[in-house]
């Protein structure tokens, strides 16, 4: 139908997937828009298909009722290539009892020729009718006018009076990114962690497609989850929707702050864990394992689960573990404070000198010292060291360096990068003693000396030669009395 492109198209995002094939979004995607100066929400929703009563089909019409009853105004997008269907009439039934502003909008009306095919579409019932094209944004203006006629229009700022000061900026939420392999219960958990079935939550998996955003507020903190698709194995990944899926969850890693890598504790840590949990590493991002349906684990022995998950995952040895079961709740709670801690800490900043202090005498290889070092930025914290050998440390002596920063400073739960700069030598090259060469003179001109307007050059040349010849004179004279004092003192000695 196009409802995925109407929704980008209006919110001047690629929010939600697009694709030709039917039924690729499920759940129910928010954005914020703005039109004529004022902003509102938007919820782009699944296909609806009133009669099925499968699994999925029906978990997707009970999201869609659920923005139908929060929404002020309903937009009922159709195809106008093709023709009506009795599913389209039970839905414009349905939509029709809800007893809210209500409008058509006929879809893929590109050109005028096409416009033709708008008036069958009055027989649903529903006015106003509108033809657009949502990839070609045409007749969005003037749909967008009448819908939010009604709206509020966004409150101008006053200039702040003489001694005013003014209000406080809100601080950004945190974002987390919850990442991890199909059907291991990412979805159950940020239903969990909001309070409500947010997400769609079936046995099949890959059942996520689009990342469902949702912000909360904990503690005076406030938190943008956002639940991805499950991460698949590049050769298990066949349709278009998947590897966008895909696409789209590698993007939200690189979005977020704090990264919940949920894994099956049933299953235990694979292969594929370790892939996905290598995606939020590459990009820096602090990352906390959550172990979910802990309830059903075969052995309840954490330590032994966490030394098996240390070994498989060498390089997340500052990850924080935390051990759930998102179905009951149980250790969800949890997730927060660790949340804070995790993004507290890659967004800690150390000063240049209490870094130098910690680099005095710290010797990295057996004939290599740091010189100086600074920390460049945060999320990830990233440090620059100068060492005293122009050359490139050992992976070991790096790792050193890294948990000597843990050891002093913290930074638990996020990846620290070093890189390694060396100081430039102005004079490198230069042999010692060498004497500077000066550029040679310019003996090509002559000074012309003008006598009452007339030129004296005739006159200067001549001059020239009696006043050398004067010059000589005085030099030859110096000399000699310079030799006769030298023989003097030599005569009192």
């Amino acid at each position: 139908m196009g409802k995925s492109t109407l929704f980008n198209a209006i919110t001047g995002s690629r929010r939600s997937i697009v694709g030709d094939e039917p039924g690729i979004t499920r759940d129910r995607i928010g954005g914020v828009a703005e039109h004529g100066g004022k902003r509102f929400e938007i919820i782009d929703t699944g296909g609806i298909i009133t009669d099925d009563h499968a699994l999925i089909p029906a978990q997707i019409l009970r999201q869609a009722r659920f923005a139908l009853e929060t929404a002020d105004h309903i937009l009922f997008v159709i195809d106008g290539r093709t023709e009506i269907t009795s599913a389209d009439r039970e839905l414009a039934l349905m939509l029709r009892k809800l007893n809210k502003p209500l409008l058509l909008a006929v879809n893929k009306i590109d050109s005028d020729k096409n416009h033709h095919l708008v008036n069958d579409f009055h027989q649903l019932g529903i006015e106003p009718v509108f033809g657009v094209s949502a990839e070609h944004r045409v007749g969005l203006y003037e749909m967008l006018d009448l819908v939010t006629r009604p709206f509020p229009k966004m409150e101008q700022l006053e200039p702040l009076e003489e001694g005013e000061e003014a209000p406080a900026k809100k601080t950004p939420p945190i974002k987390v990114s919850i990442i991890g392999r199909p059907n291991v219960g990412k979805s159950t958990l940020i239903n969990s962690i909001v309070g409500e079935e947010r997400s769609i939550v079936s046995p099949v998996a890959g059942t996520t497609r689009d990342t469902v955003d949702e912000q909360i507020t904990h503690k005076d903190v406030d938190y943008l989850f956002m639940d991805t698709a499950g991460i698949r194995r590049k050769g298990k990944t066949h349709l278009m929707a998947e590897k966008l899926s895909v696409v789209m969850a590698r993007r939200h890693i690189r979005m977020a702050h704090v990264v919940l890598l949920v894994m099956d504790a049933t299953e235990g840590p694979l292969g594929q864990d370790a892939t996905i949990a290598g995606y939020a590493h590459e990009e820096g991002r602090a990352l906390i394992v959550v172990v979910n349906k802990w309830d059903a684990a075969p052995n309840k022995d954490k330590g032994k689960f966490e030394e098996d998950l240390r070994d498989e995952l060498k390089f997340l040895e500052y990850a924080q573990v935390a051990f759930i079961s998102a179905k009951n709740g149980t250790g969800v709670g949890q997730l927060f404070e660790m949340i804070r801690n995790a993004y507290k800490w890659a967004s800690h900043r150390v000063g240049t000198g209490e870094l130098n202090r910690f680099s005095t005498g710290l010797i990295l290889e057996p004939d290599t010292r740091i010189k100086y070092i600074t920390q460049a930025s945060i999320r990830p914290p990233t440090f620059i060291v100068f060492p005293d050998k122009k050359r490139e440390l050992h992976f070991s002596a790096e790792r050193q360096l890294v948990n000597r920063l843990r050891d002093t400073f913290g930074f638990r739960g996020t990846p620290i990068e070093v890189k390694v700069k060396f100081a430039v030598n102005p004079f490198e090259g230069m042999r010692k003693n060498e004497p500077t060469k000066r550029p040679p003179r310019n003996t090509a001109q002559k000074s012309v000396k003008r006598t009452g307007g007339r030129s004296a050059e005739g006159t200067n040349a001549t001059g020239g030669k009696a006043t050398r010849k004067k010059n000589v004179g005085k030099m030859g004279a110096r000399k000699a009395k310079s030799g006769t004092v030298r023989n003097k003192q030599k005569t009192k000695k």
